[in-house]
């Protein structure tokens, strides 16, 4: 998954062993033993008994070849076999016979396998359609607001877990959510279809945005009902652009607090968390918003716990601000990558999904910066 636009896009590490297309290397074993048993013997005065070398060849060419070719290999092995010049069946017509049946079964196993990959693909392709569907790559802007993003699901083969974000144009302005679901993997992927679907219907329809966030409770509330003991919960921060009134508005639902990078610091913004969505505490302790003032050039920054809570060997938590801050001066896209190999670099083993969002408003340069967002965020850390 590059860097720009998470889901879809993730960089696939599996290897040729687990899944990936084989190596070059690996299509040219076949013929390079093919020449080098044929070479050895006509170069040596004395005949060599290395013909059932020539037994390899069928099934090396399994690997990366299909039936067809597979079989040519096979057919070219048992003619070689029988030029007397190269005497390679020179201890009788065991060496034939088995290298005949070890090719013949080849060609059987290169026709399921290859049947297998055509098929593999065919599901590889239909899951990975109905993923971006739930979280379509992210555009570089929506509406007036610049974004970069990261996603990495904790589950090897899949592009969607237990986190989410979105960032959508509506009447009433630019609004962005983060969130991440109980559980990760492909267990939690309806949960997070059922929130994303919420949330999208809440940018058309729902003036405030501590309401959107009753609605996405209401929705997760509904969903578990029918589950007895299901204790089915997600933290979720919704972030609001008003057009053209140069502030933020932030709601958090148990989440991690969003982080601002204002002139090469890192300042975390106190959103006044509320209870998680779906554990139904909204109507006795429902979340209050916060609207915070920006300036040109600001910037902010979301994480999933799976970032902040990653440790490294020692058992330490990864230093989200202080690392963050010296990133604070690189553009969003190179930000998030570089956050990324420096979280990778300090927890190698990352169970966790990870999500990152960074959202640039775009706010008039000649608009004065204002200090009424100063009571409202704490430094953490400073310049690059």
């Amino acid at each position: 998954m590059a860097t720009k636009a998470a889901p879809g896009k993730r960089d696939d590490h599996r290897g040729w062993l687990r899944g990936s297309p084989p190596p070059r290397w690996v299509r040219l074993l076949p013929p390079l033993l093919l020449v080098g048993v044929c070479v050895a013997e006509l170069v040596s005065s004395e005949p060599l008994d290395i013909g059932f070398l020539l037994g390899a060849i069928p099934s090396l060419a399994v690997l990366s070849y299909g039936p067809v070719a597979t079989a040519v290999f096979g057919a070219v092995v048992v003619v070689l076999l029988n030029i007397p010049a190269l005497q390679l069946n020179h201890p009788g017509n065991a060496d034939l016979l088995t290298i005949s049946f070890i090719a013949v079964l080849s060609v059987f196993v290169a026709l399921v396998r290859s049947r297998r990959d055509a098929h593999l693909v065919t599901v590889r392709s239909v899951a990975e359609a109905a993923q971006l569907a739930v979280l379509p790559p992210l555009p570089d802007r929506v509406g007036a607001v610049g974004c970069a993003g990261l996603y990495r699901p904790a589950q090897q083969e899949t592009l969607v877990g237990g986190d989410f974000f979105d960032v959508r144009d509506g009447p009433f302005g630019v609004r962005a959510v983060m969130g991440d679901v109980q559980g990760h993997g492909l267990s939690a992927v309806g949960t997070v279809v059922s929130l994303l679907g919420a949330f999208r219907e809440t940018v058309l329809d729902q003036g405030d945005l501590e309401a959107a966030a009753a609605r996405l409770d209401r929705r997760l509330v509904v969903d578990s009902s029918s589950v007895d003991h299901a204790e089915l919960f997600a933290t979720a921060l919704l972030l609001e652009f008003p057009p053209g009134a140069g502030t933020v508005r932030l709601v958090s639902c148990g989440h991690p607090a969003p982080l601002l990078l204002r002139d090469g610091k890192v300042l975390e913004l106190d959103s006044r968390p509320g209870p998680p969505l779906g554990l139904g505490f909204f109507e006795l302790s429902p979340p209050r918003g916060r609207t915070v003032e920006l300036e040109p050039g600001d910037r902010l920054f979301m994480a999933s716990d799976g970032v902040s809570e990653s440790r490294d060997d020692t058992g330490a938590f990864y230093p989200l601000p202080d690392r963050l801050a010296g990133f604070a001066e690189q553009s969003s896209d190179a930000l998030v990558e570089h956050l990324w190999e420096d979280l990778v670099r300090f927890c190698p083993s990352i169970r966790d999904d990870v999500s990152v969002l960074v959202l640039s408003p775009g706010l008039p340069e000649e608009r004065g910066g204002s200090d009424e967002a100063a009571p409202e965020a704490r430094g953490r850390g400073g310049g690059a």
